[in-house]
């Protein structure tokens, strides 16, 4: 039976899932703490693909500071995994530790383990209380859960705008409408994201890098660019250490397309070739395929033009806005929907998280209200 004592330990084992944040995808993260007699005596947090998950990580955390964890109760922020895949069935590992309690904040909902890394350890002797904190822990991994469920990444839209809803001037003067803490932050959930998106209308204007800098990290996130026509420029900042570019032209087009594609071969792209009914890049498609690469979570940092037809397509699922105190009157705009005749048809979003960062807001706005299934 879960008690107030079960919801404090989960909560640490939550704080210790958020430092694999930005390390260990295509994995969730996730966090486990020990407790032996209302003490903790091992702490864990998985690490990147291939190496240790939580729990085998505070087990090694007890038994280096020679511990006996028998008897005692571990509180995993994930269901433990009962199957072979980089790594061994975390589900033994806490068998055979001796540990005589587990508490789950929420089942894994990967298919080749929901339910029966809980049932595992049932089999075994082991009590099993699930779930606890499960809202936070759903939150922590929502794009593995919403790969596992989908088969498509989380897709969060980035963008800065003035309080009039303006991106920039006429002239596409946009540095800097936001503040230098609120680039800062953008970093943050750049570098926690599998992928950075952008289009070719970006590339060609702000020619950016797209990586992580206002942090360290161990990892940068695959770089996609949308550009239909292939006309990404070689030199391209974004491709210095390669890229993937989706495109709509056909391999064999003509001699002018395939040379084409060999020089951004040349240059460090991989090319993908999707193309819809009316010679666009198949936006649906796309995010299908940055699932079946094991994308979780997608950022996206694109132009009005790329960013609504995303949201026309219903490929985003939240949008990260920063919003700055100030009006900056005719200029550009978020988005380039078109115009609606009767206010039936908007679209209505959620306001799911608002924070003040610097002088500026940081408003995380849902286009439906997240559910755990």
């Amino acid at each position: 039976m879960e008690t107030p004592s079960d919801q404090d330990a989960m909560q640490v084992a939550l704080e210790w899932a958020q430092k694999g944040m930005n390390t260990t995808t295509p994995n969730p993260r996730v966090g486990c703490v020990i407790v032996q007699q209302g003490k903790i005596i091992g702490v864990g947090h998985t690490q990147p693909a291939g190496q240790a998950h939580a729990e085998v990580q505070a087990l090694r955390n007890a038994s280096s500071q020679q511990i006996e964890v028998r008897g005692a109760t571990a509180y995993v922020t994930l269901e433990p995994c009962s199957h072979f895949g980089r790594t061994p069935p975390c589900a033994d590992a806490l068998i055979a530790s001796g540990i005589a309690r587990v508490v789950v904040a929420i089942l894994d909902p990967n298919p080749l383990v929901s339910g029966r890394g809980v049932a595992r350890l049932r089999a075994a002797g082991i009590t099993v209380d699930c779930p606890v904190l499960e809202q936070q822990a759903h939150e922590i991994n929502i794009g593995f859960f919403q790969r596992m469920q989908t088969g498509k990444p989380w897709v969060r839209m980035k963008a800065a705008a003035s309080l009039d809803g303006k991106t920039a001037l006429l002239n596409g003067q946009s540095q800097w409408i936001t503040s230098a803490q609120a680039r800062a932050d953008g970093h943050h959930w750049r570098a926690r994201a599998c992928a950075i998106l952008t289009g070719i209308g970006t590339i060609l204007e702000d020619d950016p890098q797209l990586t992580v800098r206002a942090l360290t990290v161990t990892r940068q996130p695959l770089r996609v660019i949308v550009d239909s026509t292939l006309q990404t420029p070689v030199q391209a900042k974004a491709l210095v250490g390669g890229a993937l570019i989706v495109h709509a032209m056909a391999p064999d087009q003509d001699s002018v397309s395939q040379l084409r594609q060999a020089q951004l071969r040349a240059a460090g792209a991989e090319l993908l070739y999707l193309p819809d009914p009316h010679g666009k890049v198949d936006l649906a498609a796309l995010m299908l395929e940055l699932g079946r690469r094991e994308i979780n979570e997608l950022h996206v940092e694109a132009g009005a033009k790329l960013n609504s037809s995303l949201i026309r397509a219903g490929c985003v699922d939240e949008l990260l806005l920063y919003v700055a105190p100030c009006l900056l009157g005719e200029a550009r705009s978020l988005f380039s929907l078109p115009a609606l005749t009767d206010l039936s048809k908007q679209t209505r979003c959620y306001f799911h998280e608002v924070q003040q960062i610097g002088p500026d807001l940081r408003l995380l706005v849902r286009f439906h209200p997240t559910t755990i299934k």
